[in-house]
């Protein structure tokens, strides 16, 4: 996750050109990453006399990157993507590889532009042992718009798990035997622990591949004719799911048993991505030619 891709030195690297103008002020990635890093620090330095601020050079730094760079001194044009995935047949079952692959590679722009059908959002499948050279050294793009969409590297631990669909996604029976069902637990006992259908058993929260969609949580669900693909027409599946956290209140009972107690808050968001205000980024490829460019929703 966010770290170095397994890439041949002779395939072209991504590149996507932004259309709309800068969300916030611009910064970059070697920018982002000592931010992170100050941040880190602090948070982990024992504080002493209600001292809360970072000061000298580190405040000084924190200045100079939350001011950015004036759009009018970067260059234009194309701009290369950065990594956002590399995932193994190997590591993950049930990877849905066409045939001759073995592995999946997604990169993205870091731009407020990667919802819809673009180049902001690209995937790569290929077969891990044809890459004999590796490209040692990829480039990055001279600036970028949101660092939120810039994924601290993190090393993935797949775990295969059982979940049900969305509210959205259920038949009108379906609905109703899940009503009778949360009367039921309400009734058996002021003392019962009640599960929530949404937050405990539907959907996994987290960074997901594959799996039932997620959950429509600020807008309507996606109409049919949004749910296909940009470049054929044809019809799409959700392949992979990017959120901001792991879990949150309403979903802790997915916390990982090596996480519910003792750790801080940033143990369930490792990844340090945030889509929109907190949404999620589904991300549907395009069921009869994966190679096509993905669809991706706001949920």
């Amino acid at each position: 996750m966010g770290g170095p891709l397994l890439w041949p030195t002779g395939e072209p690297w991504p590149e996507y050109e932004p259309k709309q103008a800068p969300y916030g002020p611009l910064t970059t990635l070697a920018d982002v990453h000592t931010l992170r890093g100050i941040v880190e620090q602090e948070r982990s330095r024992p504080r002493t006399g209600g001292e809360i601020l970072p000061t000298g050079w580190q405040a000084e730094v924190i200045d100079r990157i939350r001011n950015g760079y004036a759009p009018e001194l970067l260059p234009e044009g194309p701009l290369p993507l950065i990594p956002l995935v590399q995932l193994y047949a190997r590591d993950v079952p049930g990877l849905p590889c066409p045939e001759g692959t073995d592995m999946l590679q997604a990169l993205w722009s870091p731009f407020d532009e990667i919802e819809g059908c673009s180049g902001a959002v690209q995937l790569r499948w290929r077969l891990s042992s044809d890459v004999r050279e590796v490209l040692a050294e990829p480039p990055e793009p001279a600036y970028i718009d949101m660092s939120d969409l810039v994924p601290a590297p993190c090393v993935l631990h797949p775990e295969q798990v059982r979940e049900f669909p969305p509210l959205h996604l259920l038949t009108e029976e379906q609905t109703k035997r899940l009503d009778a069902w949360t009367n039921w637990t309400k009734e058996r006992s002021p003392d019962y622990e009640q599960l929530d259908y949404e937050g405990d058993l539907s959907i996994a929260p987290g960074w997901k591949l594959g799996g039932w969609p997620a959950h429509f949580t600020y807008r309507y669900p996606a109409s049919s004719g949004e749910l296909q693909c940009g470049e054929c027409g044809g019809p799409v599946e959700a392949l992979l799911t990017v959120a901001g956290s792991e879990w949150d209140g309403r979903s802790r009972s997915w916390c990982p048993v090596e996480d519910v107690d003792g750790h801080p808050y940033h143990s369930r968001t490792p990844t340090v991505v945030t889509v929109g205000r907190g949404f999620t980024l589904q991300i549907y490829i395009c069921v009869g030619t994966p190679s096509h460019l993905p669809r991706t929703i706001m949920q």
